[in-house]
């Protein structure tokens, strides 16, 4: 099961602004570039409340494995870490996490560890 659309971060510019504006964090394996919600136009106060969702990009370089099936692995076990975390993100954030090339001897529970401790280090988890 692939992670819904609505929670993808899909385009270059996308990446590009997450990359030049968002911050910094990193664990032994993952590095993670967060760009925090906008804020809305002063509006109704219902246009405040509304935020897109959080979106995700995974980035896995050649320098991980010169095999994309290794890299595709290390995709699929981190968007699947991030559905777990899912429900307890906060909203409008725009999220980056790219691997380092030592990560490959790392397992599932490896990625949910150190994902959710860069979303605590970066506060987007709700009651971080």
């Amino acid at each position: 099961m692939s992670l819904p659309k609505l929670h993808r971060l899909r385009r270059r510019q996308s990446f590009n602004a997450v990359y030049h504006l968002g911050i910094k964090r990193a664990t032994p394996h993952l590095i993670l570039r967060a760009l925090a919600p906008s804020l809305p136009e002063l509006g109704d106060a219902c246009s405040r409340t509304r935020l897109p969702p959080t979106r995700l990009g995974v980035s896995v370089s050649q320098k991980v494995s010169k095999r994309a099936v290794v890299r595709n692995r290390i995709k699929r076990q981190i968007k699947a870490a991030f559905r777990c975390l899912l429900p307890k993100l906060s909203p409008g954030w725009q999220l980056v996490v790219v691997v380092k090339p030592n990560a490959i001897e790392c397992d599932y529970e490896e990625f949910l560890r150190e994902l959710k401790q860069l979303l605590v280090n970066a506060e987007v988890l709700n009651g971080h």
